[in-house]
């Protein structure tokens, strides 16, 4: 292939590539966000912990958003987020895993930390993860109010109480749609005047 002709291919998938992430991006409820921002509040009034979890690109979403809640969020703020990702302590994460199995990683740490009224907020682009959908279950079980971000058709969908679904069976434009929630989410929370 000659240099121009790969220049051009390149030019064209970036422009097909930002295309269907605006059209994805564009199909995100708004009222399932502001569900979500509601229910943040609710539990940041009452005092009550948000929980956050995912794996691989959905793990690193999972973290920022906490720290998006935790510092940028709460700083300065008279009502602060009591937020945690389980996806970072790692010490804890490997022994569950090796001692026990890879679907229990985040269930375990819940029945450590999770009280009635708190909020787990569950990432996952597939749906499918068997250790989001055990931690899931067990807070639906346990009076712990579950939110799921998922893209493809999977049972996450099903299983948690609110969902916000990607209109996208692609995992590049999935995580991208989640990394925009967490930022509209968390940012609300930093710039609103109404708080």
């Amino acid at each position: 292939m000659e240099n121009s002709a790969f220049m051009e291919s390149i030019g064209d998938y970036i422009r097909s590539y930002k295309a269907e992430s605006l059209r994805v991006l564009d199909q995100i409820s708004e009222v399932d966000l502001i569900q979500f921002v509601t229910l943040l509040d609710q539990v940041r009034s009452a005092r009550n912990q948000v929980f956050l979890c995912g794996n691989g690109g959905s793990a690193s979403t999972a973290s920022h958003l906490a720290n998006d809640l935790g510092k940028g969020a709460s700083l300065g703020q008279v009502q602060r987020f009591r937020v945690l990702a389980l996806t970072d302590n790692m010490p804890w994460i490997t022994a569950l895993a090796n001692d026990l199995d890879y679907s229990q990683i985040f269930l375990e740490q819940l029945k450590n930390y999770a009280q009635p009224g708190d909020l787990l907020v569950v990432l996952s682009g597939s749906g499918n993860s068997p250790n989001v959908l055990e931690a899931v279950s067990w807070a639906n079980e346990n009076q712990i109010q579950t939110i799921g971000l998922t893209g493809r058709t999977g049972e996450l969908g099903r299983l948690a109480q609110h969902t916000i679904r990607v209109d996208s069976a692609h995992m590049g434009h999935i995580e991208e749609a989640h990394f925009l929630i967490q930022h509209l989410i968390s940012y609300f929370f930093m710039e609103s005047d109404s708080l």
